[in-house]
């Protein structure tokens, strides 16, 4: 049986201060914090649990993981 490798599923994770904490609205877009793409989600999560943490001290401070699989392939999981 061959070997293969797992199935790249892309996650972005990024944040930046919010306007409003009822809205996804970025008080300055240019200064939203990149954290990466991410191979899984599980190495994706990890960075995002590490950049909340880090940021837990200001309440406007929000991080997301955006699944980039799904846009890139709508049709698959």
């Amino acid at each position: 049986m061959q070997d293969q490798a797992p199935k790249q599923l892309l996650h972005l994770v990024f944040g930046g201060e919010l306007k409003d904490l009822r809205e996804v609205e970025f008080k300055d877009l240019d200064s939203l914090d990149i954290v990466g793409i991410f191979p899984d989600y599980a190495s994706a999560l990890s960075a995002w649990r590490s950049k909340a943490q880090q940021s837990v001290d200001n309440a406007s401070m929000r991080y997301f993981i955006v699944h980039m699989h799904r846009l890139l392939s709508p049709g698959q999981a």
